[in-house]
């Protein structure tokens, strides 16, 4: 872990000056924030320290070759994006392909849990669902990557949270690699935040949100502890609903669901006239919350303060989608909202 750390910390400067010799720059337009140039490519650090920490530590059975193999696919979708640029269909099937490797390796959601109706046996629904949480949470985590520190830190604190429920469900080798993920994640996150010096792109936002995905199937979907299939889903809750929000978003306004626009939480944080720091820690609050019930639900045993805690959760999603109309009630300042419902 402490090795993952230092190879991001140390090699995301190296990985900065690469940027600058490809090309892989991001230039300044309507729909982001910053104002000068800036390289990208930085998640190829966090890659390459994940990856050497893994094998230096891990003995590579079918579902860490799995991870690892998907991850090189990721990754390199993530550097083409981020110096040529790829189309979002072309980036889809190729997201669809490495999440099917993983699931061919092993990596599988092969039951859910619920207190309703005990286990659930996926059957033939395995491999369908296990692609679609992978390419799923990919996406989320790549949809948050807006602010200078915002995904990196997002991911950090999901990954920590997932290493720390892993353990009290008794799965060591899916916490070993949250660690290790979130500590090659801190390791950039020094040149990530804001003012950053080099952005992730696409080849680390993919990638966290990859690894994310898989190693939340190697811990918490292997447990048969009542609503654990909804331990992931809190855990990661600020991508999945940011990402939730922008699909019905776009649908309701007829615009492809792949569309970029400006509407996301943390540039409506910004229209409210929070900092960019302030909103990224606002962001990094949430995720906390999140975390944290994440574990209560792990460590409580009676069903009440487990509904308790989604109640809360849920609670967090709708006051999220309401953040401005909940701004001019509290603050009750002059301006004109238009109806939210």
């Amino acid at each position: 872990i402490i090795a993952a750390f230092l190879l991001a910390l140390f090699g995301t400067p190296i990985v900065k000056r690469i940027a600058f010799k490809v090309k892989a720059i991001d230039k300044p337009e309507k729909r982001k924030v910053h104002i000068q140039d800036m390289p990208r490519l930085g998640g190829l650090a966090i890659c390459v320290a994940f990856w050497i920490a893994v094998i230096a530590t891990q003995e590579v059975t079918r579902p860490i070759a799995g991870l690892l193999g998907g991850g090189m696919i990721i990754c390199l979708v993530g550097i083409w994006d981020d110096i040529k640029g790829l189309s979002a269909k072309k980036k889809l099937f190729l997201q669809i392909v490495a999440a099917s490797f993983a699931a061919y390796m092993g990596v599988q959601v092969e039951f859910m849990t619920s207190p309703f109706n005990g286990v659930i046996d996926l059957h033939y629904l395995t491999y369908p669902v296990t692609v679609l949480w992978i390419v799923g949470i990919t996406n989320a985590v790549n949809l948050i990557d807006g602010l200078d520190g915002l995904a990196a830190g997002v991911s950090a604190i999901a990954a920590v949270t997932l290493g720390i429920v892993s353990i009290l469900e008794g799965f060591s080798l899916p916490a070993v690699l949250a660690f290790t993920l979130a500590a090659s994640i801190f390791g950039f996150l020094k040149y990530n935040f804001h003012p950053a010096k080099i952005f992730m792109g696409d080849t680390g936002s993919l990638f966290l949100g990859y690894n994310l995905s898989v190693i939340a199937i190697l811990g918490l979907t292997k447990s048969t502890t009542i609503l654990s299939v909804l331990l992931p889903i809190i855990i990661l809750g600020v991508p999945i609903l940011d990402t939730t929000l922008a699909i019905f978003r776009r649908y309701n306004n007829g615009r492809p669901i792949f569309s970029p626009d400006k509407e996301h939480l943390h540039h409506r944080l910004l229209n409210l006239g929070l900092s960019h720091r302030k909103t990224v820690l606002t962001i990094y609050g949430v995720s906390i919350i999140m975390g944290l019930s994440g574990i209560l639900i792990t460590v409580v045993t009676a069903p009440q303060a487990t509904l308790l805690v989604l109640f809360l959760v849920s609670g967090i999603f709708i006051a999220a989608d309401r953040v401005e109309y909940i701004y001019a009630k509290i603050f009750q300042d002059n301006r004109s909202y238009p109806d939210t419902k």
